[in-house]
């Protein structure tokens, strides 16, 4: 299956489990991988014979920061199911959602969570 990879969407949201994550909000990285047939479009050149990444990435910027969830896990839920529901191509889709400043005591690295999800 091939893919289209995208790596290092920037969005600013209010995700979090914390009361001042909710309200003071945070940046989010996140990283999504598509599987789908891109033989059409590598025959045709034609971007319609294709999934549009650009987008991919907007409505990912605007699902972060309209939303309210307490869990990055949810929030990489809804962008997966956000991606499979826009284009019937997509049979798979990965999500990994980096949260570069949680706010953790004496921690200065970086929380992840990456989840993959397939057409039904």
């Amino acid at each position: 299956m091939d893919k289209i990879e995208i790596a290092g969407i920037c969005a600013y949201g209010y995700i979090g489990a914390l009361p001042e994550e909710n309200v003071l909000g945070q940046w989010f990285e996140i990283d999504i991988s598509l599987s789908l047939d891109l033989s059409i479009a590598g025959k045709s050149d034609r971007l319609e014979d294709t999934h549009s990444y650009v987008t991919l990435i907007e409505q990912t910027q605007q699902l972060v920061a309209t939303q309210k969830f307490k869990l990055i896990e949810r929030l990489a839920d809804a962008i997966a199911a956000q991606a499979l529901s826009n284009d019937s191509r997509i049979q798979e889709v990965s999500v990994k959602v980096t949260k570069p400043h949680a706010p953790i005591p004496n921690f200065s690295g970086k929380i992840a969570v990456a989840i993959s999800r397939k057409r039904a």
